[in-house]
């Protein structure tokens, strides 16, 4: 009989350790769920601002757009004299219409 409660008592010691360590985790899933509900709008704001810093990081002498740093309407953004005409609308190529 008493080999048999000492079985039973490390096997009850076993399942309250598990027992503790779920309910540990149990509690940091929820606090964690808690603070990312409770702080969401400065996480938001926070990443919105990292984006915005490497995007206007990435393109780097055109983040400053209203400085003037962009050529709009330069002649060279035109296509050059010489270069084909461009086909009429619907021309396709040379298939006629049905």
């Amino acid at each position: 009989m008493t080999i048999h409660r000492i079985r039973l008592s490390k096997m009850q010691k076993l399942i309250n350790v598990l027992a503790v360590a779920s309910a540990a985790v149990s509690v940091a899933v929820v606090g964690s769920g808690l603070y990312v509900y409770v702080n969401r709008t400065s996480i938001i704001d926070g990443v919105k601002s990292q984006i915005m810093e490497s995007v206007t990081g990435s393109l780097g002498g055109l983040g400053g757009m209203g400085e003037g740093s962009l050529p709009l309407g330069t002649p060279d953004l035109a296509p050059p004299a010489d270069s084909a005409a461009v086909p009429p609308v619907g021309g396709g190529l040379g298939v006629s219409n049905f």
